[in-house]
């Protein structure tokens, strides 16, 4: 039972939730398909998964934003999220799915089903449902003083108009302090557990970009004690980053995971970044708390975007970043379409010694970093093994103790 007291806002908040218990392993449907994915290609990936990723650990099926958005990516030579479109919402003003790319969210009779019969499919596979949200309540529901449900509030009594995202024009903020603020954001949740949601991406809400970069900190709050309320487990996974360290125990009290960095890409200079990133949080991993180095690029990505290409990542680069998230126990989603992956990123997906690591692993430590090596260890709890993974993150071939490590490539030993 969660433990509830008063802050200082008048709200109550609770203890937070272990519902995370190892890093969470999964797909996420935003590399690949951007704003665009339906239904049939979150089955294909979720067949995909539970025939060749659930005995590695990876369990999560992720859809990414904008599902309620009927026409997501018809404007995309100039727009990503397109300016004040109509979108799926109810009488309540929450979002719901687009029935043209969800089919099955809508019943014979036409009554809203939700994602429930989309996350049945998934859940009797044996893997778990998940979607991207945005911080805060819809415009048109704001626009057109939409009741709350349950209550005697209106969404225009609890928005807040600034800070708005300024990426993607569907959303204002709430304002925490105001009645029926928690009340809204409970109505949401309630809704998404009747769904059988089990995994939540709110999205910006870690970082805003600004004069107050954790302004939402109110938000976060409702949120959580939203989710413990409704006495569903549903993982809480915070964005974009890069999450500030200062903010580690409201961030540790309140969610499960929160990125680390903004969007990451097959771009090497971002990979090599995430060296120094992991270093900051390394002192904050586990309990039900994972710092989230994103998504891993992996095969084919932005189909979306309108730039559908192979990873960048060369294989070293590849097993360097697989090594890194995994030893330092990230959460593990991949980004790019499963249906896609050639047999030696599905091999390092499968990686045993590896995924144990993260699964099983104690905290991560980083012991050496002089700009060209670095040294990372871990222990697999469960079989008692310590690791050592030492990563060469120069342009030269290094010799580390006459071991040559080629440029962007990392081994990995037994202590």
């Amino acid at each position: 039972m969660a433990t509830v007291f008063s802050n200082a806002e008048g709200h109550g908040s609770v203890n937070k939730n272990d519902f995370a218990k190892r890093p969470p392993m999964g797909w996420n449907s935003y590399d690949y398909y951007d704003t665009t994915v339906n239904e049939e290609q979150v089955k294909a990936n979720a067949d995909f998964m539970a025939k060749n990723l659930k005995q590695a650990g990876y369990e999560y099926v992720v859809i990414d934003i904008e599902w309620y958005a009927p026409n997501a990516a018809s404007d995309r030579e100039n727009y990503q999220y397109i300016p004040f479109e109509r979108n799926e919402i109810d009488e309540y003003g929450r979002f719901q799915p687009a029935p043209n790319r969800f089919p099955s969210s809508v019943g014979p009779n036409g009554e809203r089903l939700g994602f429930k019969p989309l996350s049945d499919y998934i859940h009797n596979l044996g893997l778990k449902f998940g979607i991207h949200i945005m911080r805060g309540i819809p415009r048109a529901a704001v626009h057109e003083h939409m009741p709350i449900k349950g209550t005697g509030y209106t969404a225009n009594q609890i928005a807040y108009p600034s800070p708005v995202c300024p990426w993607n024009p569907d959303m204002y903020g709430i304002s925490a302090t105001k009645p029926g603020a928690l009340e809204y954001y409970k109505s949401i949740i309630d809704m998404y557990a009747e769904w059988g949601v089990d995994f939540i991406k709110c999205d910006d809400i870690c970082n805003i970009k600004g004069e107050n970069p954790y302004g939402s900190r109110g938000e976060i709050e409702l949120l959580h004690r939203a989710i413990v309320e409704s006495g569903r487990e549903i993982v809480l996974s915070l964005s974009p980053g890069p999450a500030l360290i200062e903010e580690a125990w409201h961030l540790e009290r309140n969610a499960n995971m929160w990125r680390i960095t903004d969007d990451l890409w097959d771009v090497w200079d971002l990979l090599k970044d995430m060296f120094r990133r992991c270093e900051i949080w390394q002192k904050h991993v586990g309990g039900g708390n994972w710092p989230d180095c994103d998504m891993l690029p992996f095969g084919m990505l932005c189909k979306g975007h309108g730039c559908e290409h192979k990873s960048n990542l060369t294989p070293d680069e590849r097993l360097t970043m697989y090594t890194l998230w995994c030893i330092f126990r990230s959460p593990l989603m991949i980004g790019g379409e499963l249906t896609l992956l050639d047999q030696d990123e599905l091999a390092l997906l499968q990686d045993e010694t590896l995924n144990g690591l993260n699964m099983y692993g104690g905290q991560p430590e980083q012991l050496f970093n002089d700009g060209k090596i670095v040294i990372w260890t871990n222990v697999n709890t469960k079989t008692k093994v310590r690791y050592i993974a030492v990563f060469n993150i120069s342009e030269d071939e290094q010799d580390f103790h006459g071991v040559k490590i080629r440029p962007h490539a990392c081994v990995l030993t037994e202590a």
